[in-house]
């Protein structure tokens, strides 16, 4: 167990995968500088979340899901309250209060709150059987229903209600998906891979209903179907929201911290209070919030340098990559494949094998990817756009990919994450169509706006 002799009192609210995080990164730079307290709302150890799908699909079980186990709190001098929410924070004091009324004096300040699912105010949204998609009590609700066999409605077409309707599938509930936009996953996923998405769920069996608005919860003292504005109904006894996401700013709002999206953090996670550091979902920095694993780990270094004086430039923010496989199906896109300002797109479009791959180019430089069915070459082409490489004279074999263009080295794969949108995933991005009808393994150079389609209004709640 590590002995620290410091008086310094690090106080930790959320024992997520961020927070956690976070600590790791400190103890491994200075394990004797803290002593450390964790908060969490949760009565249990830290877990990955990403693997809640093949928890609910019935892959894994809850101790293969573990990040850190009691055995890692108490080797480390880690003090664990479990299933003890923190409630308000103090910065005149320093002082923070527990939901069970709890009071502890922090030295730092360390808010990894996470985000919060958005519920969709509708009629009915308050019935026993809607559930969301964020933790282990959401997926014990879908277990219990499951169990009970019947049919279930997910609202929400992004990345975790695919996943929620791929895990009720395989436990047997007959399932349709809702989504507002034509596009499934549109905000990672064009037009095109997002139709071969959708055509490959519903041969598994589930029911896609694309371009649905939710009118209503349906049922008396308990979830019956629901209703979409167009009048349809759907039959349920269970019904999933999954429309995203929003940065858990609550406690720091109330504290007085500067809050926009999220947390506002500088480079090194240090709030307005600089006794204060966030980290995660719940952050802001330079405008931007995120969701996924790699922009939160290299965030977790920025803020243990700071703290325990390493050396390190801090974070200055993330180029985004998605490598994911929903449902089995593997998808990947980087940068923007919406085709604004001119840029052109180069792809090979295999419907009948599956396979689509879309690359955007502008000034001889890869601007965006979007790649279905076969993802392999994904961390190639988005190493050649974090480096806007030249590919001129390469760009007639650039979608075939890297072993195609023997003179570019192939990089590590990007880290894998949970694409999650900061608010729903109700926006989309737009899409270019097929400017010419496709062949088996056909190639061909779309030409910018000329073949685009018009993009929707993105609804902005925060």
């Amino acid at each position: 167990m590590t002995q620290r002799n410091s008086s310094e009192h690090l106080v930790v609210i959320g024992n997520g995968m961020a927070g956690c995080r976070a600590v790791e990164e400190i103890l491994a730079r200075d394990p004797a500088r803290f002593r450390i307290t964790i908060f969490g709302a949760e009565p249990r150890v830290n877990y990955n979340r990403i693997m809640l799908s093949p928890l609910l699909a019935g892959e894994k079980t809850f101790d293969d899901i573990v990040i850190n186990d009691a055995a890692w709190y108490a080797n480390n001098g880690v003090t664990l309250v479990a299933g003890d929410a923190v409630v308000a924070i103090d910065p005149a004091t320093k002082m923070v209060t527990a939901a069970s009324g709890v009071t502890v004096r922090y030295d730092k300040l360390l808010i990894s709150t996470g985000s919060t699912p958005f519920i969709i105010p509708v009629p009915g949204a308050d019935l026993p059987g809607v559930v969301t998609f964020r933790d282990m009590d959401d997926v014990d609700a879908m277990l219990k229903a499951a169990g009970k066999g019947g049919n279930a409605v997910v609202i929400g077409g992004g990345l975790l209600g695919l996943e929620a309707a791929h895990g009720l599938s395989l436990r047997g509930m007959k399932v349709t998906v809702i989504h507002l936009m034509p596009t499934l996953m549109e905000r990672q996923l064009d037009e095109t891979a997002g139709h071969l998405l959708k055509s490959a769920l519903e041969a598994r069996g589930q029911t896609i209903v694309t371009g649905a608005d939710t009118a209503g919860i349906l049922g008396d003292g308990k979830v019956e179907g629901v209703r979409l504005k167009d009048g349809r109904e759907i039959s349920a006894s269970l019904v999933v929201m999954a429309v995203g996401i929003r940065p858990n700013t609550g406690l720091a709002r109330a504290a007085g911290l500067s809050v926009g999206r999220g947390i506002h953090v500088n480079d090194h996670m240090v709030t307005s209070d600089p006794d204060i550091l966030a980290v995660g979902e719940c952050v802001e920095h330079d405008g931007q919030v995120y969701g996924l694993v790699a922009p939160l780990w290299e965030m977790c270094r920025a803020l243990a340098d700071g703290l325990t004086g390493a050396p390190g430039g801090g974070y200055h923010g993330s180029t985004m990559s998605t490598r994911l496989k929903v449902a089995g199906l593997d998808v990947f896109s980087a940068g923007d494949f919406s085709g604004n300002d001119g840029a052109e797109d180069i792809i090979l479009r295999d419907e009948a094998g599956g396979v689509y791959k879309r690359v955007s180019v502008k000034d001889d430089r890869i601007v965006g990817a979007v790649l279905y069915g076969d993802t392999q070459d994904g961390g190639w082409y988005f190493d050649l756009l974090q480096k806007q490489q030249n590919i001129s004279q390469i760009r007639d074999s650039l979608i075939f990919g890297n072993a195609f263009s023997a003179d570019q080295p192939a990089p590590d794969a990007p880290a894998r994450g949970r694409a999650e949108p900061d608010v729903n995933d109700a926006g989309r991005r737009p899409a270019a169509r097929d400017a010419e009808p496709f062949t088996r393994a056909g190639l061909a150079n779309v030409g910018p706006a000329d073949a685009r389609a018009s993009a929707a209004t993105r609804p902005a709640y925060a």
